[in-house]
């Protein structure tokens, strides 16, 4: 009997990540994710799986970040009951990301239920932050380039992607056949990350597309982030820099202190990390020297060049300072979290500066700042955006096209499929153009809800 592969999510667009292999009555979920940025996407969020949870045997995930692990507390809450692979690292930031994602969710219902904007009453949280902790309990680290056994007769091994701690690329091992995850690889030349490990031999492969419709700038974040903070401070601005807590916001806190060692910003600068997940998981670089290429001492700079503001009355105490000053919040999109009453306070005056720091997927306030717009929706208002929008390219923590298309050229044979995954449509169809026309291999781009034979 041919497996089966069911494309859940991180088909059609680049959030939602989940890919449901299916054999002989066997059914594992690969990445948990949830959607994010168009209201049509994250609705799906609230429709059910057509396969029962009870019914999936394990999961794997390939990262922590929320578009592959935010919906593993649903699964849960819905019966799940078996084992959640993942590694060490991804165990570590799951336990960081989760329970903050059901106490944003929390915290957002409450705040539409109190204002009255929601079109339900009351306005539910997806889950909560007790069941996000709770579905912790499920999480089963696995060592990186070791084969484990996520279902009997099933063998999965994880190598490193650099992207973030943790990130792994996926080889499954059933019925006969090899299927590799590519999960989302980081670049090479990282600031932070160790390069993705080239791909081992596979029968299929699910190659991400973020990036597959453009190349990174070649100036570096320090070349670029530089000018723009010392403008900032000179004319006693506030920059508000919507930060991706794990990944993003460690990459620009490693390079702010940089900038103060090498003088190009002024050393008195006030830096504020307003995100206990992004200041937890700063802490967690210490944790696993292996996987970046941070020294210890370099580790220590990022860790201090800012003040870190845990508790809400921090967070709201800024309002009360004058710039100029730099405040890091998440989320990186702009979707939820500090960063909104942040941006809600300063947007409006032309000092001021908004610095995006990583992708922005479509339908998402980071979009519609990238994109030039002059107003954004925060709490049910239109907030003013008269502050100078400013994004940064050479921060992302995903390869880009070329990137992408030489990790995959370093595969010793042709797979027999390629699934282009994890992209917007424009972005999907270039890479699958460009490997079918450069590399020619097989490639489709898979539709969301289809289902095909591995």
């Amino acid at each position: 009997m041919t497996a089966t592969i069911t494309f859940l999510g991180g088909a059609d667009t680049v959030t939602g990540s989940k890919y449901l292999i299916e054999h002989e009555g066997q059914r594992l979920l690969v990445d948990c994710g949830l959607f994010q940025g168009y209201k049509q996407l994250r609705l799906r969020n609230w429709n059910p799986l057509p396969v029962a949870p009870e019914q999936i045997n394990a999961v794997i995930l390939t990262h922590a970040h929320l578009d592959h692990s935010g919906y593993l507390p649903l699964l849960v809450k819905q019966g799940f009951k078996g084992r959640v692979h993942a590694t060490s690292g991804t165990c570590d930031l799951a336990a960081i990301l989760l329970p903050d994602s059901g106490h944003i969710q929390e915290e957002d219902a409450f705040f539409a239920n109190r204002h009255g904007f929601s079109k339900h009453a009351p306005a539910l949280p997806l889950y909560t932050k007790q069941e996000a902790v709770d579905s912790l309990k499920h999480l089963h680290a696995e060592r990186q380039d070791e084969w484990f056994e996520p279902i009997p007769g099933w063998k999965a091994r994880f190598q490193p992607a650099g992207h973030i701690l943790g990130a792994a690329s996926l080889l499954l091992d059933v019925a006969g056949r090899r299927i590799l995850f590519s999960g989302d690889l980081g670049r090479p030349d990282d600031p932070l990350m160790n390069p993705p490990e080239p791909p081992p031999q596979a029968d299929t492969v699910l190659i991400e597309s973020t990036y597959g419709d453009r190349q990174h700038p070649k100036e570096k974040l320090f070349a670029e982030l530089g000018p723009l903070l010392h403008k900032l401070a000179a004319r006693g601005g506030v920059a508000v820099v919507p930060v991706f807590a794990v990944g993003r916001a460690q990459a620009v806190l490693h390079t702010i202190a940089q900038l103060k060692a090498a003088g190009e910003i002024p050393h008195g600068l006030p830096i504020f990390l307003d995100s206990p997940m992004a200041i937890h998981t700063t802490a967690l670089f210490a944790k696993h020297p292996g996987e970046h290429r941070l020294s210890d001492q370099e580790v220590h700079n990022m860790d201090h060049v800012a003040t870190m503001l845990e508790t809400p009355e921090q967070s709201k105490s800024l309002a009360k300072r004058h710039g100029p000053m730099v405040i890091l919040a998440a989320s990186g999109m702009a979707t939820g979290g500090r960063v909104l009453h942040h941006l809600a306070q300063y947007a409006g005056d032309h000092r001021n500066m908004i610095i995006l720091t990583g992708y922005q997927a479509p339908g998402t306030r980071g979009a519609w700042l990238a994109g030039g717009s002059h107003t954004i929706r925060i709490h049910a208002q239109d907030v003013a955006v008269r502050a100078e929008v400013v994004q940064i390219e050479s921060a992302s923590a995903h390869a880009d096209a070329n990137q992408l298309l030489s990790w995959l050229h370093k595969m010793p044979c042709a797979p027999d499929q390629v699934y282009v995954v994890h992209g917007e449509r424009e972005a999907s169809d270039m890479l699958r153009q460009r490997i079918e026309h450069e590399i020619k291999w097989r490639a489709v781009v898979p539709e969301h809800g289809s289902v095909w034979p591995l």
